[in-house]
């Protein structure tokens, strides 16, 4: 027969081989089965055959804290190490028990560690099986119980001291995590926001409520989602021309794996899908006034793109990704958010200079450099106004650098590069695109875009000499008063471009060059879509840089005349083009501030009140008619730029237009009153109310604007104030923008690392 160590090291081996299989005969608990004690009763029993053994290896397994059985296998039988201290362990106990002999003085020793430690643990359970084995056969159970009431406290040895203490230490480290692991909790219950018990949280199933509660939307066959996708589609999209969010059926597609279906999808794919799909429909709501609803949907788009960030974004979705982040960033600038938009705008490019395909990402660049217009003429080319936001989201990083050294002629002659990666690092487009257009210099990007960016390009190069112009008149008049105009603003980037290359460059080729590019696109395409975005801005640029009639005295032109009742015309028939991503507002109301010019100038031409009674009184003719005509534009087009400007924040309000007056003005006063405009911000937008006045008068009317415009933020401050809808949005916007700052710290670790 073989020996108690050799049986004892023989089952160890097979108790380490099984827990380590995951099917061991017992976990890391203990009870009163897995002790020490039972170990021994297995060890040195009367029987002493394998399967006491076994047994006894199987409790001296179990010994550890309570409570833990059925987890993992303790890493400390994973050990040949741990092995020969447990052999160690056997031994001396069986060189004690031999030493003890068949009296009660190795009883009352482990009997006296057992009462002094805690009587449930291993330690106790131990002392009362060495007191089973020491009375023999000849004791019964009432004699041992006998010899446990009568022993005499006996000094332990120095083994069962170093196990107490090392049970006490366990049990002290096990009580401390459960203690930090209650107080983890505690802390996250504590800092959950108060959207609890309102609109945010989540659902009974650990979903966010604002997805739960909005899901049907993404349905194509819903509705009310077909309705937001439309609005979307019919203002932000119509200018940009994104490619559609594809199904789940058509992501498969695009995955080209054999026997993908939707239901097979990774989580974090379909995330991001979702996260794409629900920013259409967020910035349709916001389109239509659904302010509410909209905030809602924003906030479901920021809890998809959690998700999906919690893996690194995978190309196939990649784009969807960016654009998400794009519309994020359209979304804050309709709110006034700058600071936000700033962050997702940066976040967008992060992606985009990631992407695989060339034509998406030109595609999305275009889309930035546009966006990007409207916030150089918030700004008025001045960069060190705008938010800084290095520290939050770190710039993007720069490509290989055998991108970089790789230059093509044209990008060599007009120090640009045209490689989305290098646009988007590029240190001087950090806050906005500028210098020579990229895309549009791009001859393998696609032409709708080239032709966006061309205009992008146009839009800067008039906020410069902006800039320039009313850096002269301060000068002229002497006026100390007015803002300081940075030289930094007057020669930036862009306008170093246009002067190396003005014949190429500049604004007016700009516009002509881009009607170019999308005539070629719309030949390619036929559609029944007619581009009437970008129409749009086209009609307003071309009637901002005519240079005016051939007699030379300042007069409108024909085609002047025609492109700015195009543009009232196309509003008037798209009221939802004035919600365009960029600058395209401020077109329209400078559009609608020279139609006012045009309409004083046939005013005076008719002679004033008297010329236009006797026209009445004669039947008119065709200047009657085409005078009808304009004040009929004009009137339906303020109406719808009224509407639109009180949906805007303060800051981002172009011109407050006056109406025609209700009588004939006494001769010598304009039919319109222009001098009663309240100003916009915009530099660029103000030369247009003021073209006709000296250089004086337009200082004074720069600097009185000014004030009135921090009158008119008082004068809405107050109504908001009172407003208790204004308050419940605000308290609304105020808990959404704690998710979107938590996504925004997410982002800016992972950019980071």
């Amino acid at each position: 027969m073989m020996s108690a160590s050799a049986q004892a090291l023989e089952a160890m081996q097979m108790r380490t081989m099984m827990a380590r299989m995951g099917g061991g005969p017992s976990g890391p608990g203990v009870g009163p089965a897995g002790s020490i004690g039972g170990s021994m009763q297995g060890i040195m029993g009367a029987s002493g055959g394998r399967g006491s053994i076994q047994g006894g290896l199987s409790g001296m397994g179990g010994a550890g804290a309570n409570g833990h059985r059925g987890s993992q296998p303790d890493s400390f039988f994973d050990s040949q190490h741990a092995i020969h201290q447990q052999l160690n362990l056997i031994q001396q106990l069986q060189a004690q028990q031999q030493q003890m002999g068949n009296g009660g003085g190795g009883d009352s020793g482990l009997g006296g560690i057992g009462r002094r430690g805690d009587s449930s643990s291993g330690i106790a359970s131990a002392a009362m099986g060495l007191a089973s084995m020491d009375g023999g056969s000849s004791s019964g159970p009432a004699a041992r119980r006998m010899k446990l009431d009568h022993q005499t406290p006996k000094a332990p040895s120095e083994l069962q001291i170093q196990q107490a203490h090392q049970q006490q230490i366990y049990q002290q480290h096990h009580q401390q995590q459960q203690q930090q692991q209650q107080q983890q909790h505690n802390e996250q219950q504590q800092q959950q926001p108060q959207l609890q018990n309102g609109n945010g949280g989540t659902d009974a199933n650990g979903v966010p409520k604002t997805i739960a509660a909005h899901t049907h939307l993404l349905e194509l066959s819903d509705p009310d989602g077909s309705r937001l996708r439309a609005f979307y589609r019919l203002s932000v999209d119509e200018l940009f021309g994104f490619p559609p969010t594809p199904t789940d059926e058509e992501y498969c597609a695009r995955l080209n794996i054999h026997g993908m279906t939707p239901r097979m999808i990774p989580g974090t794919h379909l995330a991001a899908l979702s996260a794409a799909r629900f920013a259409e429909v967020a910035v349709g709501a916001i389109v239509h006034n659904e302010a509410p609803l909209a905030m809602e949907l924003c906030n479901a788009v920021v809890h998809c793109l959690k998700e999906s960030v919690q893996d690194p974004v995978q190309p196939p979705y990649m784009f969807e990704v960016a654009r998400s982040y794009f519309l994020l960033a359209v979304f804050r600038a309709f709110r006034g958010d700058t600071i936000r938009y700033f962050k997702y705008r940066r976040v967008c490019l992060t992606y985009v200079s990631k992407l695989d395909s060339a034509t998406n990402a030109t595609t999305l660049v275009a889309a930035v450099s546009f966006l990007d217009a409207w916030a150089y003429m918030i700004y008025n080319a001045d960069e060190k106004k705008v938010p800084h936001i290095d520290n939050s989201i770190p710039p993007v990083e720069r490509p290989p650098q055998a991108i970089l050294t790789r230059t093509t002629t044209v990008e060599m002659e007009y120090n640009v590069r045209c490689n989305p990666a290098c646009i988007a690092s590029d240190p001087r487009n950090q806050n906005w695109i500028q210098g020579a257009p990229p895309v549009f210099l791009n001859n393998e990007a696609p032409l709708r875009a080239r032709s966006l960016d061309a205009l992008a390009c146009a839009v800067r190069t008039c906020c410069d000499q902006a800039n320039g112009r009313f850096a002269a008149i301060s000068k002229s008049a002497k006026a100390n008063n007015m803002e300081a105009i940075p030289q930094e603003t007057i020669i930036t980037p862009t306008t170093t471009a246009v002067l190396a290359h003005e014949s190429q460059l500049c604004s007016r080729n700009m516009v002509l060059s881009a009607f170019s590019l999308l005539e070629q696109y719309e030949q390619v395409t036929p559609n029944s879509h007619k581009n009437q975005g970008i129409h749009l801005v086209m009609s307003a640029m071309d009637a901002f840089l005519d240079n005016g009639d051939d007699d030379g005295d300042g007069g409108f032109t024909d085609s002047q005349i025609q492109s700015l009742l195009s543009v009232a015309n196309i509003v008037i028939e798209n009221p939802l083009l004035l919600h365009h991503a960029g600058p395209t507002y401020h077109m329209v109301s400078n559009a609608a501030v020279m139609l006012c010019h045009l309409l004083n100038s046939m005013y005076m031409m008719k002679g004033g009140a008297n010329g236009i009674r006797k026209e009445q009184e004669l039947g008119g003719g065709m200047e009657a008619a085409m005078f009808e005509e304009i004040l009929d534009s004009f009137t339906a087009l303020r109406k719808l730029l009224v509407i639109h400007r009180r949906k805007l924040p303060i800051k981002l309000r172009c011109h407050s237009i006056p109406r025609p007056s209700l009588v004939l003005p006494v001769n010598g006063k304009p039919f319109i009153d222009l001098g009663e405009t309240l100003l916009c911000a915009c530099r660029g937008c103000q030369g247009f109310v003021l073209m006709a006045c000296s250089p004086v008068v337009a200082a004074q009317k720069a600097q009185a604007a000014a004030t009135k415009r921090d009158v008119e933020a008082a004068r809405e401050a107050r109504v908001e104030a009172a407003d208790e809808l204004d308050k419940d949005m605000e308290d609304l916007s105020h808990d959404f923008n704690l998710d979107d700052d938590a996504l925004l710290g997410m982002l800016s670790q992972l950019i980071s690392n």
